[in-house]
């Protein structure tokens, strides 16, 4: 079994990564330090923003980041909003970037 990090550990270090690139985010739920999923919303400042989660590839058994929603900014808060009554451990990471970074997809942050 491989280890893993905790939710902690890592959001300190993807908010490190994300400074180290001038690219502002803030935690605006804080969920579980050790078991709490991580849910990532990049707003664009333009009124769209989009919500990423973390999850499985079923083929390989590799984790990735998938978008749960796109869209109006609004519509997409109250997505956030329905997922965090399902999950009250749920870490909400905001990243605001208007073009459109995330850093997401770079290596060691799957």
């Amino acid at each position: 079994m491989t280890p893993r990090l905790t939710s902690r550990f890592w959001i300190d270090a993807y908010l490190t990564r994300l400074r180290l690139h001038d690219i502002p985010a803030f935690v605006t739920a804080h969920g579980d330090d050790n078991a709490g999923a991580v849910l990532v919303k990049l707003a664009t400042l333009d009124g769209k923003a989009k919500a990423f989660t973390r999850g499985f590839d079923l083929q390989t058994g590799d984790r990735q980041w998938t978008t749960l929603a796109e869209g109006e900014e609004r519509d997409i808060d109250q997505t956030i909003s329905k997922q965090r009554s399902f999950d009250p451990d749920l870490w909400v990471i905001e990243v605001e970037d208007r073009a459109g970074r995330h850093l997401l997809d770079a290596p060691g942050l799957a």
